[in-house]
């Protein structure tokens, strides 16, 4: 039997300060690590921030001047990846000696991408992935993942992947990652509906994998004075204002929910789960083996960069030719 013993976390950020959010996430990994956990999933955007409520002062046609200046704070408290703040969270990992998948705002160049980071308790970057579609206003502020990130990685633990939020209504990404064998599926998220419950059951039940979910629970009171959010969807701007309620969880490969969502508050929530009942599950359905007709349907993935700009010397025919070849090769 190998037991692993995993936490999800629904907690705010300190919205808009990445250095004050990841001494948070400090605190947290090591509650987490006093409670047992070994992998501790932490949600979308945590750091330092999922926009909810606001529109970046966006209309058809025209920007609001207080949109860009909200844009340009988002981006000053966005993180590069690598850089000194993934130093900082691989610390916090080994220092707590725990596995850590976290949502963070990635900044590249003059963009920013919605990313989930994987770190190993020795403080190593695993991996990184780029949401490769933001949904509805998302779209506004964020970019758009490639295939290139879609990785899910071998660790002491189990094969880990992350797929965020509403990607996980994709079904050619989520047959991508049921095709590396993941087994500790995680889905950062900022759905907070009833519904999602649902959709973290049926992955784990099409995945035959254990699928861990975060989401933020976020306050007025968490944001600071001057944020502009558009808040009578959610009561009122009173301190107390509900903007995201949490509503992580815990399922198993056969469906089970052992965390079941909680909207109450902030808090750390824990489960054992028993990878043999992986091998247990698939007897009766592997979605990427016995169950599947590869002689009528198949897929494929290119998981090949696409990089806006390529630099080269020497002749450009040549290259592009050779580059053309290879990304050929990488479509599986």
């Amino acid at each position: 039997m190998t037991i692993v013993k995993a936490a999800v976390v629904q907690e705010a950020p300190v919205v808009f300060n990445s250095e004050a959010t990841i001494a948070k996430v400090v605190e947290i990994l090591q509650k987490a690590a006093d409670l047992g956990a070994q992998l501790v999933v932490l949600p979308e955007a945590f750091v330092s921030a999922y926009p909810v409520g606001l529109d970046f002062g966006a209309r058809v046609g025209f920007r609001l001047p207080e949109g860009r200046v909200d844009f340009r704070r988002y981006y000053e408290s966005s993180i590069e990846v690598p850089g000194p703040a993934t130093i900082a969270l691989g610390k916090a990992a080994k220092t707590a000696g725990v596995f850590m998948v976290i949502g963070v705002i990635e900044r590249d160049g003059g963009t920013l991408y919605c990313t989930a980071l994987t770190f190993g308790p020795s403080g190593e970057l695993l991996s990184k992935h780029r949401k490769l579609m933001p949904t509805a206003a998302e779209r506004l502020v964020w970019g758009y993942g490639d295939g290139s990130t879609m990785e899910a990685v071998d660790t002491s633990l189990g094969r880990i992947g992350s797929v965020i939020c509403w990607e996980n209504y994709m079904p050619f990404l989520r047959m991508h990652m049921f095709a590396q064998g993941v087994q500790l599926y995680c889905a950062p998220t900022a759905d907070t509906r009833d519904t999602w419950l649902s959709t973290m059951r049926h992955i784990a039940l099409e995945g035959r994998c254990f699928v861990l979910s975060a989401c933020q629970y976020l306050t007025r009171n968490d944001c600071p004075e001057d944020y502009a959010a558009q808040f009578e969807p959610f009561g009122g701007d009173a301190p107390e204002t509900v903007l995201m309620r949490g509503g992580a969880c815990i399922i198993d490969p056969l469906g089970q929910v052992l965390v079941s969502p909680n909207f109450e508050g902030p808090g750390i929530f824990m489960a054992e789960l028993d990878l043999d009942q992986i091998p247990q599950g698939k007897y009766d359905f592997d979605v990427v083996g016995h169950y599947a007709r590869p002689d009528i349907f198949r897929l494929y993935v290119d998981t090949s960069p696409k990089p806006a700009v390529i630099t080269h010397s020497g002749d450009f025919g040549a290259e592009s030719k050779e580059k053309s070849d290879l990304s050929t090769d990488l479509i599986v």
